[in-house]
């Protein structure tokens, strides 16, 4: 028997209880500091009101402290670290090594930003005592196999959200152009900005398009491949996103993982709790740059996102015609007032809002970029939105109740679904009931009664219904029970796999190179333990002249149909450029990777 879990991104309190609310397993938060979105940011009083209110459920927390850290912060990092920790956190996200050298009493979660790709690097974590692994983005199925028949160690994996172009933590693109670096939380998404692509005789081959911009990731039909492929955890990105995103496409893959988990017996949710909403999510209504698999069947072309880097919403048709006041649609679509649409034309991007709609007519805020033949896309749907927020959503764990009256008293005893349970009791004379019927049908009616509590009762038993109870007496016993049983589900202890380093892991290579960030003497000292025979100094803490800042799976030349296997016209280097910001292209056909060469000098430093 194997757990599935759904972890969800929370920004904040307020969307970590949306998440669980909508049907979350799980829950990654950052902190005050040290995280790798520091504009999602958290209190120790909101982490631990977090905790509480994800436990109720068996909702497990992580906290993300995943960036590389610096020999003068590493005191004020591990306070954090043991803070957390005191706040009944399950687990700690983490990039730099030096926390694993602290000894630190809680469960350790090898951070995506560790880099991990191959079966000998998911490995040594594994032998290292991390009990999980987040593996990155740009896997193949078949990766993912290899590595999961080389080790045992908990995998997990994004399936939806925003893809770093890059393999994260070795990128250093954002680092490259400003003092921002995505290793300390504080990426600039330079990604995402338009580039010329430049042959090298100076021939602008494309110009100001969004070359390194990908599509973000969708892999919910693919679940159950995942599954079998040995993923144990499937995490959706976006702790900068709105709460609209977070109760909308949680419960949408709550529902995917669900019907997977009512077809097998091999596999069973973590977390306990039924989740009923009032809307029927769809993550094509909540952002997204277009739908993408990335490289997980393959690496292909047909995953980048060159006129826009924003969000572009659902594809809806193109324009058909024009009129006086606005357009017309093909097909015809079910906008209404309120809508916000993208149009993608020769033009470029526009965006506008709709005023109305009179039968087939589209009447926009705006005209620019829409013309006959341009592409309409929806990524505001007012009337969903709408939906979303007035949802009554609630999750309720089922329970039973026994209630027993006796000449000398009554009982109250509620049992949740993982048999917790709570009994209330009062000593007390009690006189015989007139309708033993009215009765049972009275304390049953009463006992139901567990609207605003987290629990849901779904039977009642009677026993003893020849004596009368008053309809206040009920009353006071369940919701004593109930918040007797809430308290008793808060007081045990969710399962840890909390393991040490013995330092007899090997690391897989004889040189820790300048790609793997170590910045402090502690992530040193792991490294000479395990076997490392050299340690380059971090590229987070050089200069990075005429350094490759980027690898990636993806591909430009792939992109536009110049792969160099197969028969290209394009011949020779390759520069991307914006501004003054120059880089070469540097193609890996063995390994099918692309590289970024820095080529523009700078002196940043730390």
């Amino acid at each position: 028997m194997r757990y599935i879990e759904l972890l969800s991104p929370a920004k904040d309190y307020d969307t970590a209880r949306a998440a669980v609310d909508h049907g979350a397993d799980a829950i990654y938060m950052g902190a005050a500091r040290f995280g790798a979105r520091r504009a999602a940011a958290n209190s120790l009083e909101d982490v631990a009101r977090t905790v509480e209110y994800a436990h109720q459920y068996g909702v497990r927390v992580h906290s993300t402290l995943n960036t590389v850290l610096y020999d003068d912060e590493l005191a004020d990092a591990e306070q954090m670290a043991r803070d957390l920790i005191a706040t009944g956190i399950d687990a700690l996200i983490v990039q730099d090594m030096a926390l694993r050298e602290m000894n630190l009493p809680v469960e350790l979660h090898a951070s995506t930003q560790a880099g991990t790709t191959t079966p000998e690097g998911a490995l040594f974590l594994e032998q290292c005592g991390f009990s999980r692994v987040i593996l990155e983005r740009a896997l193949t199925l078949e990766d993912i196999r290899r590595i999961r028949e080389a080790t045992s160690v908990e995998l997990e994996c994004f399936v939806h959200g925003a893809i770093c172009v890059g393999y994260s933590g070795r990128c250093f693109l954002s680092r490259s152009t400003s003092q921002r670096s995505g290793n300390r939380g504080e990426c600039s998404q330079p990604c995402r900005l338009p580039y010329d692509l430049k042959d090298e005789s100076g021939r602008t081959v494309m110009a100001g398009k969004h070359l390194l911009s990908v599509r973000d990731m969708d892999l919910s039909s693919d679940l159950e491949a995942l599954i079998d492929a040995g993923i144990s955890s499937f995490k959706i990105e976006g702790r900068l996103k709105d709460v609209r995103y977070i109760k909308n496409v949680v419960n949408y893959y709550r529902r995917q993982i669900d019907d997977i988990l009512a077809r097998r017996k091999d596999i069973v949710r973590p977390s306990v709790g039924r989740t009923i909403t009032e809307f029927e999510p769809n993550p094509q209504k909540s952002f997204t740059r277009g739908a993408s698999q990335y490289m997980l069947h393959g690496k292909r072309s047909g995953v980048a996102s060159f006129d826009t880097p924003k969000a572009v919403g659902e594809y809806l048709g193109r324009v058909a015609s024009l009129t006086r006041k606005g357009f017309a649609l093909s097909p015809k679509c079910d906008l209404t007032a309120g809508d916000g649409i993208c149009i993608i034309s020769a033009e470029g991007m526009n965006g506008t809002n709709i005023n109305a709609v009179e039968g087939g007519n589209i009447i926009p805020n705006r005209m620019d970029g829409i013309m006959v033949g341009a592409d309409v896309y929806r990524n505001y749907d007012h009337r969903f939105a709408q939906a979303v927020d007035r949802s009554r959503t609630r999750r309720t764990i089922e329970s039973t109740a026994h209630l027993t009256l006796s000449a000398d008293g009554i009982s109250l005893t509620i049992k949740d679904c993982e048999g917790i349970s709570a009994t209330i009791k009062r000593d007390m004379a009690m006189e015989p009931s007139s309708d033993q019927l009215k009765m049972a049908d009275a304390a049953r009616r009463a006992i139901e009664k567990s609207g605003g509590t987290i629990f849901s009762i779904c039977s009642v038993e009677i026993q003893g219904s020849e004596y009368f109870a008053p309809a206040s007496l009920l009353a006071d016993l369940r919701r004593e029970a109930l918040e007797a049983l809430r308290q008793a589900r808060l007081r045990r202890t969710l399962p840890h796999l909390i393991l040490a380093d013995d330092g007899k892991a090997r690391y897989p290579h004889a040189k820790v190179s300048r790609y793997e960030n170590v910045t402090n003497h502690l992530a040193r000292k792991f490294y000479l333990k395990h076997g490392a025979e050299q340690i380059e100094t971090a590229l987070e803490t050089l200069p990075t002249t005429d350094e490759r800042v980027m690898i990636s799976s993806y591909c430009i030349r792939r992109e536009i149909g110049q792969c160099l296997k197969k028969n290209p016209t394009l011949w020779g280097d390759l520069y991307i450029e914006h501004g003054t910001a120059r880089y070469r292209l540097e193609f890996d056909c063995k390994q099918c990777c692309m590289h970024l060469i820095h080529c523009t000098p700078n002196t940043l430093k730390r």
